[in-house]
């Protein structure tokens, strides 16, 4: 009886011990994100130590993760890197991404982070208007009027765009491309679209059809490709065809 009480002693312990590490580490998080931007990038050594230290008994296991991937996830959703070794990131400052094991990456391809990862700026404005209200354009709000406005006030002063632009906010690049496609057809009154050869447009149907890189994948069967599309081949310095020195065509 001893011995099992001494067992389950140490198990209560060692959960305790395990929730109190995983607590740690998202206060740590959340730390991180109220420090001004600009010092936390003068000190990324404190906040790799910090944030090291608390996560030292709660490392992340990415076959675990891989698997839970797998079963949970659909497969065309693709992983970076999955046929080599793809990554595991936990956390990100700036222009880098940081794996489980705390190696560093200059991010090239991430198109989320626009002003950096971990902005404090952005992180403690997305949390105040999630922690006020959340919801979308359907209903009057004074800020996404001033962000309509500032986006229009970027255009050249005396333009047509400057005086009587309009915004219409969309949530993802391929939505914007779709829209695009839809203005374009609304006023020419033609279907018709001329793409570039391995163009990736978006992820809608529509979109996907303007995306060879997309419809030429042999999920498709040589059926992606819709009618009204046209695919001309992209300008290659390197390997011939089209260049830039090749100049407009009459």
């Amino acid at each position: 009886m001893l011995a099992m009480s001494e067992r389950a002693a140490w198990a209560a312990v060692g959960a305790v011990a395990t929730a109190a590490a995983m607590w740690l580490a998202r206060w740590a998080e959340a730390g991180v994100g109220r420090i001004p931007y600009g010092v936390r990038r003068r000190r990324r050594w404190w906040e790799e130590w910090w944030l090291g230290a608390v996560r030292g008994s709660v490392a992340m296991d990415k076959a675990r993760v891989a698997a839970a991937r797998a079963r949970y996830m659909c497969a065309a959703q693709s992983v970076s890197y999955a046929n080599t070794a793809p990554l595991l990131l936990v956390r990100g400052a700036g222009s880098r991404m940081v794996d489980e094991a705390g190696r560093a990456y200059l991010d090239t391809r991430n198109n989320v982070a626009h002003a950096g990862h971990a902005n404090g700026r952005v992180a403690a404005a997305v949390a105040a208007q999630v922690g006020t209200l959340n919801t979308n354009t359907r209903y009057l709000h004074p800020n996404v009027c001033e962000l309509a406005r500032r986006l229009v006030e970027t255009m050249p002063e005396g333009s047509e765009l400057r005086e009587t632009g309009r915004v219409f906010l969309v949530n993802s690049g391929s939505e914007a491309n779709d829209l695009a496609l839809r203005l374009c057809r609304a006023y020419t009154r033609r279907r018709g679209v001329v793409v570039v050869d391995r163009a990736y447009h978006g992820h809608t149907v529509a979109t996907i059809g303007l995306s060879p890189y997309k419809y030429e994948h042999a999920s498709f069967e040589g059926r992606g490709k819709p009618a009204e599309v046209e695919a001309v081949p992209a300008p290659d310095a390197y390997r011939g065809g089209a260049t830039a020195a090749d100049g407009p065509r009459e």
